[in-house]
């Protein structure tokens, strides 16, 4: 019997993460390479190139391939139907027909859940709520063991839940959302314009700048309330939290289970986990993947 494998293609605003995994979910090599948004010629390229590395470690013509994107797919997963304001060039791109080989395309928060529900920190969770925290906030839902869509694929975009009715509108028009509130887009505007990632921030948080503790603890904060209610509305059994963000370690978990402890509803002292992807920022890759490998 010829062994299952796939790969995972990660198509982030800032870099492409590439996987090749086994059945078992084993990342057999994984590459990198920059996005540069702005011209889609090159990041298609690029999945490209990381596709046909991969290829050379299994010596396979052809492999089926899944990528994870932001935006809405189509109802057959085989584009991003809807994505408004960023990535100019994905929208209604067909991966098949540019790579040649079969491909599906996934929500990206959607795609990270399902590497974290099949391989990682959501494994055997049949209720799961997953944040992504990076360049925006993409969000998933888990219910009863399947996610959760909605109509128009459009459900699980945590990152547009209102935070702060009088704050500026994001991408969608919602005003003062989550992803406004926390992602790495606004944090420019955020800081007046002191950092220009969420990295820089957190370098002088550590080193004990007081503005850069404002800044942060107020988007933790503001995470904090959003996350709140959504265990108060869909109560799962875990919060993963993914993303580069997520990278922040401690200085993000222990204060964001302060504000949880403070902030959800706790039947009989219950509070909902929250916890750190164990898939990394792999997990989109990895969920796409194995989405993809279902297919075969």
């Amino acid at each position: 019997m010829n062994k299952k494998f796939s790969i995972g293609i990660d198509l982030g605003g800032t870099r492409i993460k590439a996987v090749l995994i086994d059945a078992d979910g084993r990342v057999l090599s994984e590459n990198y390479h920059p996005t540069n948004d702005g011209d889609d010629k090159i990041w298609k390229n690029a999945v490209a190139r990381a596709v046909k590395e991969l290829q050379t470690i299994v010596k396979a013509d052809k492999i089926t391939i899944g990528l994870s994107a932001p935006g809405l797919p189509n109802d057959i997963n085989t584009c991003i139907a809807c994505m408004p304001g960023r990535m100019q060039g994905l929208e209604n791109f067909i991966w098949a027909d540019f790579l040649q080989q079969p491909a599906y395309v996934l929500n990206d928060a959607v795609a990270a859940m399902m590497g974290e529900t099949a391989f990682g920190a959501a494994r055997n969770k049949k209720n799961v709520v997953m944040l992504t925290l990076g360049t925006g906030v993409g969000g998933a839902i888990l219910i009863d063991g399947k996610p959760y869509q909605g109509a128009m694929n459009k459900a699980g975009h945590i990152g547009h839940m209102v935070i702060n009715d009088e704050g500026d509108c994001d991408v969608t028009g919602m005003p003062g959302s989550l992803e406004e509130c926390i992602g790495n887009c606004t944090v420019e505007k955020r800081s007046k314009g002191k950092f220009t990632s969420t990295q820089e921030l957190l370098e002088a948080y550590k080193n004990g700048d007081q503005f850069a503790k404002e800044v942060w603890m107020k988007s933790v904060r503001q995470l904090g309330i959003g996350l709140a209610s959504l265990a108060n509305i869909l109560s799962p059994e875990v919060i993963v939290i993914g993303g580069g963000i997520a990278e922040a370690g401690n200085d993000l978990f222990l204060p964001l289970n302060e504000w949880m402890k403070k902030f959800e509803w706790q039947p009989n002292g219950k509070i909902t986990s929250i916890v750190k992807a164990a898939c990394g920022d792999r997990a989109g890759a990895i969920g796409a993947a194995d989405f993809a490998m279902n297919k075969q």
